[in-house]
């Protein structure tokens, strides 16, 4: 009998992790409130639930009798997974306190501001009336953030204090848990840096460039290595360490978002869960290394002990097909400049499909290998146009 393992999710971001567990012989149970998420075709079951309501998943993972979890690429998921971990007593997961702690962005940034840890100023609010009391407190320009939401969504950067209201409006209606945070912002290039921690040292680690399209809060690209000083990932490494202490992290992925300013490492967000779009096959393309395998393996309580640091073999590409506007799909089309350099894609874009959002709606996802850093770097910038979405 195949132990049964839940993950908290469907979508395509997922298709790594489910065909991970699948080898290592589970029997993989997909969720998720979207019943045409590409991740379903590839699980072994599906069994339809909303990943944010935690309750309706205990009951699910319960009635399943499941051995294990693992979150999707998404904070509600991880934070479901914690909590579920804890009701039914499986392993591989924090308490669900500290998952809150990490995944709500007010709680995370009043943790880092206690413990001097690299971060923007910042203050968590619970109404408007509040937000607008103490904004005259901040130098402008200030980002304002729902605190439980990724991927971009509900992020706005105010320049001057009677712009405030609007934004502040937006940001509160899109937060579930009705809480924002406003933070300093902070200028330098933009980087993500995924650790993974084993009885709370840091044993790999993998820095990256993030590169942004028409949606400045979401990326759309990362590139590898990262264009930092050498110095970067220790003090990183060092932060992540001193973080899984003072939280008494479990064994598994600890991700980071950070931004480099004048040449020192500002921590923007945490999260213990996979980043999305295919990223973890990014680092399995970039350093041979099964990253999606060892995430399940951390979730489903079995040792990680054979992973081992390993630098990126090349120069490597992750980008996200997107198109310039809204319309109906014609076409995508591939310049012969950067055709050579694909190593890998998964695509599902479909001609006539209609596009509400451009700036977010993802039509495929494509690996590149490079020659040189500056290779990777100049034409990684210039891929919205190479890999080009066009529109009628």
């Amino acid at each position: 009998m195949h132990k049964k393992l839940l993950i908290a999710g469907g979508g395509y971001a997922e298709i790594p992790l489910i065909l991970a567990a699948q080898k290592m012989g589970f029997h993989v149970i997909t969720s998720g409130n979207r019943a045409d998420d590409l991740g379903h075709r590839y699980s072994d079951e599906c069994c339809l639930q909303d990943f944010s309501d935690k309750e309706a998943m205990l009951q699910l993972a319960d009635s399943l009798k499941i051995d294990a979890i693992c979150a999707s690429c998404n904070d509600f998921s991880a934070i479901t997974a914690a909590y579920i971990a804890q009701q039914l007593n499986l392993p591989g997961h924090d308490s669900y306190e500290t998952s809150l702690l990490i995944h709500h962005k007010d709680r995370y940034r009043a943790f880092a501001i206690e413990n001097d840890i690299p971060s923007p100023r910042a203050k968590g609010f619970d109404s408007i009336n509040a937000a607008m009391a103490q904004l005259s407190e901040f130098d402008f320009p200030v980002i304002v953030k729902p605190v439980d939401l990724t991927g971009g969504k509900g992020i706005s950067r105010i320049d001057h204090i009677e712009d405030a209201m609007p934004v502040l409006e937006s940001a509160f209606e899109i937060s579930r848990a009705k809480r924002i945070v406003v933070e300093e912002f902070i200028e330098g290039t933009r980087h993500g840096f995924s650790t993974f921690l084993r009885d709370g040292r840091v044993v790999f680690f993998f820095n990256d460039n993030e590169h942004y399209f028409l949606n400045p809060y979401l990326v759309s690209a990362a590139s590898t290595p990262a264009n930092v000083p050498e110095n970067t990932s220790s003090i990183l490494c060092a932060t992540a360490e001193r973080i899984a202490s003072l939280l008494n992290l479990k064994t598994g992925i600890f991700h980071i978002q950070y931004i480099l300013q004048r040449d020192k490492p500002v921590i923007i967000e945490i999260c213990r869960r996979a980043p999305g779009d295919l990223y973890i096959e990014f680092v399995k393309h970039a350093t041979g290394i099964d990253y999606p395998a060892y995430i399940v393996r951390a979730a489903s309580g079995m040792e990680c002990n054979d992973l081992k640091p390993v630098e990126s073999s090349g120069y490597y590409t992750r980008h996200c097909i997107m198109p310039y506007q809204n319309g109906i799909i014609k076409n995508v089309t591939v310049s012969p400049e950067i055709d050579h350099h694909i190593i890998d894609q998964m695509l599902w874009w479909k001609p006539g499909e209609q596009i509400d959002n451009h700036l977010i709606q993802k039509q495929g996802i494509v690996f590149l290998r490079f020659n040189t850093l500056d290779e990777m770097l100049s034409k990684t910038d210039r891929l919205p146009d190479l890999i080009h979405v066009e529109m009628k």
